[in-house]
């Protein structure tokens, strides 16, 4: 095939679609032209490749298609809109979802917590074996409750939300493996039950729960919310039901993906409240009252516009149309 002769017959053909898809608005035969003249061009971009490959002409045809059948199609951007439906849809949706899984990580830990501090606080060579003796009176009373107030409330607010975030974000990445969510959270419930047992056994159990609770108890949950739906991913692939188990991961794997986006939000919150409310002057109950409404709010988010989102048929997926197509399965 004589290329140059390929090229210049069909040249004003190929300018046409370009100066097509380049009009902001296209009347009914313009639209009806402009898809004609795609389907011919992408004819061309194939007898040019089969018949004399030549890499301008190639690239030059497949840019042209490119951006034609970004103009036929459409683009989607995101807006408010968007971004108010993902908060009271997507996200409430998939905690409520996967509810039993968290509220029981969440009920093993807290039991398990507590068995290591009642431990700790009536075994003093333990807590020795944990802290040195020397640094043990330091860390009683001026390091646990100086760190809260360490650095400016602005930056400590920052600290704390990014490694927050970097400890979900592990949580849910990790979760395919099931094994090293497990660590994770142990690690957690071992620091959270040693610190309390050591200082409840020096009289000092009220400085405790008075500056953990009030960010604790939402930041907890939200590393809780976590571990629970990484485990979710876990299982999803060990018992994948009637999908096939890249079928029931990949499901699960992008519903997380919601969960991770929001309990970013939900982490900032927790480190506003650990940076301005549990070292300020207020009186404990005030500051762990601030705490318990913050996770009062969170449950009553998921159980009402959870569940109201799941009774729609919301699954915290994305949209259909930018799934894949897979073959059905028998239930």
């Amino acid at each position: 095939m004589d290329l140059d002769a390929f090229v210049a017959a069909h040249q004003p053909e190929w300018d046409r679609l370009k100066a097509l898809s380049r009009q902001r608005q296209l009347s009914g035969a313009e639209s009806d032209e402009l898809l004609d003249l795609y389907q011919r061009t992408a004819t061309h971009l194939s007898i040019v490749r089969s018949s004399a490959p030549d890499p301008s002409v190639v690239q030059y045809l497949s840019t042209l298609l490119s951006r034609t059948r970004q103009r036929t199609s459409g683009t989607r951007t995101a807006g408010w809109a968007d971004i108010g439906r993902f908060f009271t849809d997507t996200f409430p949706a998939m905690l409520y979802r996967t509810r039993r899984w968290w509220l029981a990580v969440m009920v093993v830990n807290v039991v398990v917590a507590f068995a290591i501090g009642i431990w700790v606080a009536h075994n003093p060579s333990v807590q020795t074996g944990f802290i040195p003796p020397e640094r043990l009176d330091e860390l009683v009373n001026h390091d646990f409750e100086g760190y809260y107030s360490e650095f400016a409330a602005q930056d400590f607010a920052a600290r704390v939300w990014t490694n927050n975030v970097w400890v979900a974000a592990q949580c849910i990445a990790m979760g395919v493996l099931g094994f090293p969510v497990i660590y994770l959270l142990w690690q957690n419930v071992v620091n959270v039950g040693v610190m309390g047992g050591i200082l409840w056994a020096n009289d000092r159990g009220s400085l405790f729960f008075g500056l953990i609770l009030p960010h604790g108890m939402l930041e907890l949950t939200a590393v809780f919310v976590a571990a629970g739906v990484g485990l979710k991913i876990f299982w999803s692939w060990v018992v994948p039901g009637p999908q096939t188990r890249m079928q029931s991961l990949a499901s699960q794997a992008r519903a997380s993906v919601a969960v991770a986006l929001g309990l970013i939000v939900v982490l900032l919150v927790t480190g506003i409240i650990e940076a301005f409310v549990t070292p300020s002057g207020l009186p404990t109950w005030a500051r762990i009252g601030i705490g318990l409404v913050a996770e009062i709010a969170f449950f009553v988010y998921v159980f009402t516009l959870g569940r109201w989102a799941v009774a729609r048929g919301e699954t915290g997926d994305i949209a259909d149309r930018d799934r894949g197509d897979v073959l059905p399965a028998a239930a």
